[in-house]
């Protein structure tokens, strides 16, 4: 594969994280993908964002799970953004979408929602939580998946073999040419998190990365 840029929750380094406006930005900027946060709110609702509480990126307070859709809809998430649901972000975009499952109860509802929009393929499932990304591919067998982690080390390839993923995506500040090495041989791809600086971007490139999740539209020149 060639190197793969990915929109952080869209361009949050300068536009409203996890907002329709911050995902159009990041196409507009020509990042590959666009990436996004998922949690399920009190009436299973598909809502994009990063926390599990709507404290910090938005006017409100409270826990997604305890809020209805409804609720949610009410509050500024910058700028006079509205939280959108996942199916929105599927309408608003075009380039390929990697949707990271935070709520492990949120996996049915993804699974669901895929397939019903036949996204499997524009599509990547990322989480942290094993078991998420297990129930996905057990009720979509054909999704594509990513393991997402910060502790490092040999059974990164053992986890993301067990779970279908083709591709991890990795914390930059914790990262060693090894793991990425034993990855690679193991046919799997190795993406790395949040990559913004010019440093960044050079530990990047002499890691022999697959590609970066970034919060700008544009990779820094180096000074």
């Amino acid at each position: 594969m060639s190197f793969l840029t990915v929109g952080h929750r869209g361009v949050m380094g300068v536009e409203p994280e996890n907002t329709l406006r911050s995902f159009r930005r990041a196409e507009r900027a020509g990042l590959d993908q666009v990436e996004l946060d998922l949690h399920l709110s009190k009436d299973g609702a598909l809502v994009v964002m990063h926390d599990a509480t709507v404290d910090r990126t938005t006017d409100g307070s409270g826990q997604i799970r305890d809020l209805t859709l409804e609720e949610i809809r009410g509050l500024d998430a910058g700028l006079g953004e509205r939280v959108p649901v996942f199916e929105e972000v599927l309408d608003a975009v075009t380039r390929p979408i990697q949707a990271e499952i935070k709520d492990v109860a949120a996996a049915r509802a993804v699974a669901r929602v895929l397939r019903e929009r036949g996204e499997t393929e524009r599509v990547s499932v990322l989480s942290f939580h094993d078991e998420a990304l297990a129930e996905v591919r057990a009720l979509l067998p054909e999704a594509r998946t990513v393991l997402v982690a910060s502790r490092l080390g040999p059974q990164i390839v053992d986890r993301a073999q067990a779970v279908g993923a083709r591709l991890v995506s990795l914390d930059l500040t914790r990262l060693s040419l090894d793991v990425v090495r034993h990855c690679q041989a193991a046919g799997i791809a190795v993406m790395a998190w949040t990559v913004n600086t010019a440093q960044d971007w050079a530990l990047a490139r002499a890691f022999g990365l697959d590609g970066a999740a970034t919060d700008l539209p544009a990779e820094p020149a180096a000074a």
